[in-house]
């Protein structure tokens, strides 16, 4: 179902002329470095194509024959057609590596660049009017002239780039020699030119397209962040157990090479630099697409991802609009499109898909929409956020508020509970409870988690409990709850009868009183005392009969011994509410 959603899209963007998606055979590749050589193979310059500031600059792009297999044995006997790293086109070797010795890596760089060189030259006497060909064949049998290039003061920014990609240019010439119009009129040409024990075998029925043709053996690399460059999403290690029936390797699942290279190239698209259709969390990239083109599509990862410096107010726009959308009838165009999300993950060699969903577009907006209604609370009016991304839900309870620091597949599990409407897992909610408790702060952000945590459980298993609201409950009778509200009025008392203590009850008590209120709340009652005595007779009075109204609906047999981590949960919101609602009362009497 993926590889043939995969090839869909592949088809779609192929009839599409401003897709500038890659023909068959073709990709387009970053290569930061151009040697540039005259028609007799002498060096003229080593030109540098990244552009940006700083550390961060992206190399151009290239339209270059497929990046070509290399694994096990035969992995030196390959080369990329007039492009590849600098150990194939100038034998340099590796700067190091844990496993060989440099006298292993010089050998393993000249068995490269005599790969790449009797491809030249393969390609020279296929094609002898070809001076581009000429030229390289020239430059790469000439010593004196790839030793230039070492020379070159961009040499040593070459270096810092782990398989930094080279190709050539003519002087004078706009187009790389690996766009070369030979090379692309005769893609058929090049092809054969692979091995065909390595690249293809004889015929088959491919599982995607159902048609009869050369099978694919190996599948193209996909570059995916925090992954190793070669990693593939279909693959079977030969001699470990996935050979079936004398099957190896790609035979397991025979996908054609023409299916294999519309696929591949679909999702090298969706993961290039410049897609918007990606979006990265801690080590989770989600990718997504529509069977047609969308509004959608163009505005679901701002459903998720924290906002753009250049556009911060974006993701409420788009929020806002999805609303408008549904209760508008906005979607009755393209509400049936059929819209599929893709998670995946690095996995040592290959790709891990973490989850696949698919459905209509108008049922993946109502559940997101959904998703915000439940995150949905009060705030003060210095608090200018309307939604919440995926975002900053999961760096309130991160340590230092740093996304990389959730829990293990914690990520991948919140966008599969947005996408499914289905409740949040419950790492969500004791993650939570451990960052309130160990920073003793009760946020917006994370009430609104608690809050749409619980509601969505309640909701998801019928327990018929009502659900918790945006503000204020005053008929929530629930033990946790009111606790939470109760500390929230004797912290308010303790502030105005001491202005500007450093440290109030919730620094010290916050954590005994979540869990096992009894063995605190009397205490603090006996302390209020002492504080409303502070205060001027008006004041004390309201502040009494606050705190009266609250502890009458608390149980008669005395305040709760232990709080089960729902009612934690409660006590938390029922704090945040009630504080909020102290604000606003102190706004409204001003």
């Amino acid at each position: 179902m993926i590889l043939h959603s995969l090839y869909d899209y592949y088809q779609r963007k192929a009839a599409d002329p401003e897709s500038r998606i890659a023909p068959e055979g073709f990709e387009w590749k970053e290569i930061p470095f151009i040697i540039v050589i005259d028609e007799d193979g002498n060096f003229i310059d080593l030109q540098d194509t990244r552009s940006g500031e700083g550390k961060i600059k992206v190399a151009s792009s290239y339209l270059v024959h497929k990046t070509k297999g290399r694994t096990g044995a035969h992995s030196f006997q390959t080369a990329n057609i007039l492009w590849d790293h600098f150990g194939y086109v100038l034998a340099h070797p590796k700067e190091k590596d844990d496993k060989k010795t440099k006298e292993q890596l010089h050998d393993d760089a000249e068995r490269q660049h005599e790969t790449f060189v009797t491809l030249v030259t393969d390609l020279t006497n296929k094609f002898p009017k070809n001076k581009q060909f000429k030229a390289v064949f020239k430059f790469l049998n000439n010593p004196e002239q790839k030793q230039m290039v070492f020379e070159h003061d961009s040499w040593k920014d070459c270096l810092k780039i782990p398989g930094c990609n080279f190709s050539f240019r003519l002087a004078g010439e706009k187009e790389i020699v690996a766009e070369n119009e030979d090379l692309k009129k005769n893609i058929s040409a090049e092809t054969s030119m692979d091995n065909e024990g390595e690249g293809y075998s004889s015929n088959g029925v491919c599982i995607i397209t159902g048609e009869v043709g050369p099978i694919a053996i190996l599948h193209t690399s996909t570059s995916i962040p925090g992954g190793k460059s070669g990693a593939k999403l279909v693959g079977f290690q030969r001699n470990s157990g996935y050979d079936s029936y004398y099957k190896e390797q790609g035979l397991n699942a025979p996908v054609s090479k023409k299916a294999e290279a519309a696929y591949t190239t679909a999702l090298n698209v969706l993961l290039s630099r410049d897609s918007k259709n990606k979006f990265r969390l801690s080590d989770l990239t989600v990718v997504f697409w529509a069977d047609k083109a969308s509004e959608f599509e163009n505005a679901f990862p701002f459903f998720l991802v924290a906002p753009s410096k250049d556009d911060p107010d974006r993701n409420s726009r788009e929020v806002k609009a999805l609303f408008d959308s549904i209760h508008t009838g906005r979607f009755n165009d393209e509400g049936d499109t059929t819209f599929f999300v893709l998670g995946l993950s690095p996995n040592a060699a290959r790709i891990s898909v973490r989850f696949w969903k698919t459905g209509k577009v108008k049922d993946f907006a109502y559940k997101i929409a959904l998703h915000f209604t439940d995150l949905d609370i009060i705030h003060g009016k210095n608090d200018e956020r309307e939604f919440f991304s995926l975002f900053n839900l999961l760096s309130n309870i991160a340590f230092e508020y740093k996304v990389d620091n959730v829990p293990p597949n914690l990520t991948g599990k919140m966008v599969e509970c947005v996408m499914d409407g289905a409740p949040y897992p419950a790492t969500l909610q004791q993650q939570c409870i451990r960052r309130i408790r160990a920073e003793q702060h009760v946020n917006r952000v994370r009430a609104a988690i608690l809050k749409a945590f619980l509601n969505r459980k309640n909701r998801f298993y019928s327990n018929n409990e009502k659900p918790i609201t945006m503000a204020l409950d005053l008929e929530n009778t629930n033990q946790g709850y009111l606790c939470g509200r109760l500390f929230a009025v004797l912290e308010k008392i303790q502030e105005e009868a001491q202005p500007g203590i450093n440290a109030t009850i919730k620094d010290r008590y916050y954590g005994a009183a979540s869990s096992t209120p009894v063995t605190v709340f009397g205490r603090l009652l006996g302390l209020s005392n002492h504080h409303l005595a502070k205060l001027n007779p008006g004041r004390k009075t309201n502040l009494e009969k606050m705190l009266q109204e609250v502890i009458s609906e608390i149980n008669s047999n005395g305040m709760p011994a232990h709080l089960s981590l729902d009612d934690q949960s409660r006590f938390a919101i029922g704090y945040y509410h009630q504080r909020q609602d102290l604000f606003t009362k102190k706004e409204t009497n001003n």
